[in-house]
């Protein structure tokens, strides 16, 4: 079995091998759990958030982590199933988790005129390595189904998570 700093490299390298190794490991839960508030502290590092923005990331990266790997389950095995689907919601958390690996390079941040660089190829990198994920955890044969399933579940988790943070933000009466 690798270890945690080997899979999370292979799965940054979108190694499709790794990802169906978490997949089947439930163990690596926790690990994938790490790979999410490594990914967002990197980030709060990087955008200069400070502790408080840093700790309010994590709570977000984490409910954003857990939301879109329901969707993706849901979207994935409901509504956009091929004929060898087979998943949990358990195997959609670890590799979705695994698939935030490459937001470690947010910390480069910290150098302001690397920042948006930085970020955008972030965003790519985990986005591409959320297909792949999302590929060898529905068992899928087609990688645009993959991408459909991502895509709408990422859109739908962003609306979730501004209207949770309008909620949030709404003063008491």
């Amino acid at each position: 079995m690798a270890s945690f700093g080997e899979r999370l490299l292979r799965a940054a390298r979108l190694d499709a091998a790794a990802y169906e190794e978490v997949e089947a490991d439930p163990d690596a839960t926790g690990q994938a759990v790490a790979v999410v508030v490594l990914s967002s502290v990197a980030a709060g590092i990087g955008i200069g958030a400070g502790l408080g923005g840093i700790v309010l990331g994590v709570l977000a990266s984490l409910a954003g982590w857990y939301i879109w790997a329901f969707l993706t389950y849901w979207i994935g095995t409901r509504w956009l199933p091929e004929p060898t689907t087979r998943a949990s919601h358990g195997e959609l958390l670890r590799v979705v988790g695994f698939a935030s690996g490459p937001g470690l390079i947010r910390v480069l941040g910290i150098v302001p005129p690397l920042r948006g660089l930085v970020f955008l190829a972030a965003a790519v990198w985990m986005l591409v390595a959320g297909v792949i994920a999302v590929r060898q955890a529905l068992d899928y044969r087609s990688t645009g189904r993959a991408v459909v399933v991502v895509v709408i579940g990422w859109v739908i988790q962003w609306l979730l998570m501004l209207l949770i943070l309008s909620v949030l933000r709404r003063p008491a009466w």
